[in-house]
């Protein structure tokens, strides 16, 4: 009873500090505040936002992961832990930016939901949006399109060369389902529209733990297993003609030359810019960054999905 007593006023003062702008001050405080609670996950994410605020993200990270033990579900805990690792503009900032560098002439995208980011294409763009159940809340430039159906069935679809103008494929977003086969059967689908240098996004590839992780969506916060397209995309579909060990390359079974395939980047931990390969663009951060080999390690990850065969993913 004692102890709590004092994590209480530890924490009061700390809490103080931290909301009149001195982290520094307040994170000593907070951390002994969360380890004498030791139950609080609300104490452990605060002084986790201390530490962060204060510039040492690692600290933070610990701090984060000891909120998330004690709750698995603590939504500030996996914000701030997602803001760790993923540091910098929001993705929607880079979206817009990449679309302003790029200007592609046609752009579909993958899951639209409320339209948020579907709103960022240019006008002058033949957007396309695809989603099964479309809630837009915003308004959409003049070149774009929602078919309310599944990726499925609008890639199934005898007139898609008509809706994208006749036009090859410039760039798209996948923001679909969070599971992998899904990820993957849109990337396959993509990728034969494309044309050479076109550039495939793809969005919730990293989660930050393995709740965030699971195939199972048992939170708001959730990236599902997509991250397993980037390891496998890496790890099957290197072409050794590319000067660019990086990108990823596609030869279809008709013996057509090789196209582009996604741009894959792996950021090193403490570099201070991260590059989007083919677009020119640089997105300043600094801090640590988990590496995608070492995902199904550290997230203690689940097998990928009945009846997933990684020999479909081999070129011939």
């Amino acid at each position: 009873m004692l102890l709590r007593l004092i994590a209480d006023a530890l924490f009061m003062r700390g809490h103080g500090l931290l909301r009149a702008g001195s982290p520094l001050r307040a994170l000593p405080q907070l951390a002994l505040a969360a380890r004498l609670a030791g139950s609080n996950p609300y104490y452990f994410a605060t002084a986790a936002a201390a530490a962060s605020q204060a510039g040492d993200r690692e600290r933070a990270a610990v701090l984060c992961e000891r909120a998330l033990a004690l709750d698995a579900q603590f939504t500030p805990a996996h914000e701030l832990m997602a803001s760790l690792y993923l540091h910098g503009e929001k993705y929607s900032a880079l979206l817009e930016r990449i679309h302003r560098h790029l200007r592609p002439r046609t752009y579909v995208e993958i899951g639209v939901e409320t339209g948020a980011s579907l709103r960022l294409a240019l006008p002058e763009t033949r957007a396309l949006g695809v989603d099964p159940e479309p809630k837009i809340a915003f308004d959409l430039p003049a070149g774009a399109q929602v078919f309310a159906q599944t990726s499925d069935a609008f890639f199934a679809r005898p007139d898609l060369g008509t809706l994208l103008g006749g036009l090859p494929l410039e760039l798209a977003l996948i923001d679909g389902m969070h599971h992998f086969e899904f990820a993957l059967r849109d990337f396959m689908h993509l990728e034969r529209l494309c044309s050479p240098g076109a550039t495939i996004l793809i969005h919730d590839c990293f989660p930050h733990d393995r709740t965030t992780a699971l195939r199972e969506r048992v939170m708001h916060f959730w990236s599902g297993d997509i991250w397993r397209l980037v390891v496998l995309l890496k790890k099957y579909r290197r072409d050794p003609r590319d000067p660019h060990p990086r990108r990823a390359a596609h030869r279809p079974d008709d013996g057509a030359p090789p196209r582009p395939g996604l741009a894959l980047h792996r950021r090193q931990p403490g570099a201070p810019v991260r590059r989007v390969p083919g677009a020119g663009l640089r997105v300043p951060g600094t801090g640590p960054c988990r590496q995608a080999e070492s995902f199904p390690e550290r997230l203690g990850a689940d097998p990928p999905p009945a009846g997933f065969s990684a020999a479909a993913l081999r070129r011939p």
